[in-house]
């Protein structure tokens, strides 16, 4: 059984690249999409890493990452944000809410991948 990722993503096309690249690259996937059952399956499903959009319906992806950070239990699942909206200092954003790694789209899928796994290992 391979490590389970959490995808929290609202617009359907990136879930579909995330999951494909993900599935094929022998990860499990599970999906949210706003951020607020990005924080409930976070919760239900104890995932191995989470990969987490910034805008997103509900509350965004800040919000949830601090939400999934404040929890005993999560914060030490890593988090990637994986987001378009790339305006400088948002990345800087990212890292004060708490998450691990930031990545800009459009994305290398190599090096996301590269950066899954090297959270993974």
């Amino acid at each position: 059984m391979g490590k389970l990722i959490l995808v929290v993503e609202d617009q359907e096309d990136n879930r579909i690249i995330l999951r494909d690249l993900l599935t094929n690259s022998g990860f499990e996937v599970a999906e949210a999409v706003n951020g607020i059952d990005g924080v409930r399956m976070a919760e239900e499903l104890l995932p191995d890493l989470i990969l987490m959009d910034i805008q997103l319906p509900g509350i965004d992806g800040y919000e949830a990452t601090r939400q999934i950070k404040a929890n005993a239990i999560l914060s030490s699942i890593p988090i990637i944000v994986v987001t378009s909206y790339a305006l400088s200092g948002d990345d800087k954003k990212a890292y004060n809410a708490g998450c691990d790694d930031y990545v800009a789209k459009p994305f290398s899928p190599r090096k996301l991948l590269e950066k899954v796994r090297n959270f993974l290992n």
